[in-house]
């Protein structure tokens, strides 16, 4: 099994193992656009709230936002609460995740704030050994460094052969920066993204990591 081949799995959170009802995004963009003086499309914030352009800061340039102003308002208009009530665990994680042996961590750009309650309302928690939440500090994916600060704490190095799966190209390349293998999970529609990810395998569903 493909289970048996890693000594310690690394996950993205948004978009890899869940993600929240359309509702909710959608009235986020309506907050963050009144605070920016613009209207974000629902293309838009599809395309902002999945990453499905790539880099979300060079993609926000292309439409003219600053990211500076972007994000700030982005993460005051969010409320862990609602972000947590709105909040589902894909269908093929729990059959997955938390059947694997061995050391187990998340690696999110999703903030500590945000991550914590939705963490414990969906009661996953004790599935991850680690949960990293990217800041300036440790780095932002694809920089290795958040998947280097999550391996010290799952106590692997370079000895053990590791991977980490996510549902965007910066997952995959922190992966291949910090040395793992690197998993694509597709969530969408490839023709919604409008790009191929590369990686050294690519799914629809963690189901298929059960096989051989």
């Amino acid at each position: 099994m493909v289970s048996d081949v890693y000594d310690f799995w690394l996950f993205d959170l948004d978009g890899t193992l869940i993600d929240a009802e359309w509702a909710y995004t959608r009235r986020t963009f309506d907050r963050v656009g009144e605070r920016l003086g613009r209207t974000f499309s629902d293309r838009e914030a599809e395309i902002l709230w999945h990453g499905l352009g790539g880099a979300r800061d060079a993609q926000l340039r292309e439409w003219g936002v600053d990211p500076a102003e972007f994000w700030p308002a982005f993460h005051a208009v969010e409320d862990p609460l609602d972000r947590a009530e709105a909040t589902y665990l894909h269908p093929d994680v729990e059959t997955f995740v938390a059947e694997l042996d061995g050391p187990v961590g998340v690696v999110t750009h999703c903030q500590q704030f945000l991550a914590d309650p939705v963490l414990d309302r969906l009661d996953i928690r004790d599935w991850f050994d680690a949960v990293v939440c990217c800041t300036d500090d440790t780095g932002w994916k694809p920089d290795p460094g958040p998947v280097r600060h999550a391996m010290a704490e799952l106590g692997v190095d370079d000895a053990h052969r590791g991977v980490l799966v996510g549902d965007g190209a910066s997952d995959v390349g922190a992966a291949w920066n910090a040395g793992l293998d690197g998993i694509h999970v597709e969530r969408h529609d490839p023709e919604r993204r409008g790009q191929c990810v590369l990686a050294d395998r690519r799914i629809r569903s963690l189901e298929e990591l059960t096989g051989t």
